[in-house]
């Protein structure tokens, strides 16, 4: 995936989660970081990076979000490195601080990065429903 591309993706995901949040959302900060460093994550470290694709999920469950971003998977399993003071590799580090739970799922199609974050709910907001997007990076001019 050229760097095109790549900044296209991120800023199309960003754009999902404003959407389906709301600026007025409780959590819109917190999910628009945390997505962004998800997806960045599966940019750089998956075989998404050779032209696969990455679905976004995001659904407002009433008193959180639950988040999930699917790629093509790689080598290297995502974990938190060791060295906090990398020049890289602080995402996950970002995920574990700001989500109330996080996990990965990986099957032979690919691998699922899930998080969950909580918000305090204001009685005023309308009903939660979820949304799906796919980004795909061969689409990028």
């Amino acid at each position: 995936m050229n760097d095109r591309a790549s900044a296209r993706t991120r800023v199309m995901s960003r754009a999902v989660v404003r959407k389906k949040l709301t600026d007025s959302h409780p959590a819109l900060d917190t999910a628009t970081l945390l997505v962004s460093e998800i997806v960045t994550n599966a940019i750089i470290h998956s075989d998404t990076k050779n032209g696969g694709k990455i679905t976004l999920s995001l659904a407002d469950c009433h008193d959180f979000i639950h988040i999930e971003v699917t790629e093509a998977g790689g080598d290297e399993y995502p974990h938190i490195r060791d060295d906090e003071w990398s020049e890289g590799g602080r995402g996950l580090r970002i995920v574990q601080t700001l989500a109330t739970r996080w996990g990965v799922r990986q099957d032979p199609t690919g691998r699922t990065v899930w998080l969950q974050t909580e918000y305090k709910n204001h009685p005023e907001r309308p009903t939660p429903h979820a949304h799906t997007g796919t980004a795909s990076p061969r689409q990028a001019p």
